[in-house]
């Protein structure tokens, strides 16, 4: 046996491990699909309600584990954008009035969350996380970016850090509406940054940063109200879906910016629509 097993390409010995541990390769399935779709404007709310029900994936850390996983992917823009993030603190601390300018606005965009986000918490855990909700907030997310793509408009900001107070207040508020499952708080930043008079490009740079303070801030905050369920025994499945969420972020928001730079965001709007039908039709 241990001379068959030294004959084995490494990759089937990572098949024979996790074919003794179901759960941690679907942990690690959701993991890329929380990184692959967190910054896509499709909603990764409604992609693990929708690829955790059809995998049967049962986690006794629940909503815990979708915290860490969604954090693994907020590292890796923070990552990605180390060097900028360094710049702007740099400047801020120097007395450089256009990184200052930025990261104040960048405080702007995040205040509305912060205020709506401490008194409808409860409400939209309770009421609005539904399958129908998702799907609902889904296809009508689709037809907005359908109609906002049908507009011809000549942007007034191209770069991101260049946006100004009054389009970081409207962006702000836009990512509130991200609160209902299924929005997606990239698809609802980005389209709001365009509304206001972003480039797409700046509009997506300029979600990416919000995610920052946004995504961490309710992360901590949630993992705080879930520590409870956390034990040695499902740290392995939240680290390989952590572990997978950061990688697979790490691809997508490279190629998410080179995209939004030559084309547009219908085809992103027609998957909505898609994944909100057969969301309906899963489970209605």
């Amino acid at each position: 046996m241990q001379n068959a097993l030294k004959k084995m390409p490494i990759f089937n010995l990572f098949i024979l491990l996790f074919m003794h541990n179901l759960e941690l390769l679907k942990a690690l399935f959701l993991g890329l699909i929380e990184g692959l779709t967190e910054f896509l404007p499709i909603s990764s709310t409604g992609h693990l309600i929708l690829f955790g029900h059809l995998i049967d994936f049962q986690s006794d850390s629940g909503r815990a584990f979708e915290v860490i996983i969604q954090l693994g992917a907020i590292l890796a823009v923070c990552w990605l954008y180390r060097q900028k993030i360094a710049d702007l603190l740099k400047g801020f601390f120097s007395g450089d009035m256009h990184a200052r300018r930025f990261s104040v606005n960048v405080f702007l965009a995040f205040l509305p969350a912060v205020v709506i986000g401490i008194f409808a918490v409860d409400f939209i855990k309770q009421v609005l996380f539904s399958p129908l909700v998702v799907a609902c907030a889904l296809i009508i997310g689709g037809l907005i970016i359908f109609a906002v793509e049908a507009k011809e408009f000549k942007p007034k900001t191209i770069e991101a850090t260049d946006i100004t107070f009054k389009q970081a207040i409207l962006v702000g508020f836009a990512q509130c509406l991200a609160m209902i499952p299924g929005t997606s708080r990239s698809g609802a930043t980005i389209i709001g940054g365009m509304l206001s008079g972003l480039s797409r490009k700046a509009a997506t740079e300029f979600s990416f940063f919000l995610a920052m303070p946004t995504m961490l801030g309710a992360a901590t905050y949630d993992l705080i109200r879930n520590a409870s369920v956390l034990s040695s025994d499902n740290m392995m499945n939240i680290a390989a879906g952590f572990a997978a969420a950061f990688i697979a972020a790490l691809l997508v928001v490279k190629a998410l910016v080179k995209f939004v730079e030559k084309h547009t965001l219908r085809v992103f709007a027609w998957y909505r629509v898609i994944l909100g039908v057969v969301l309906l039709i899963v489970f209605l």
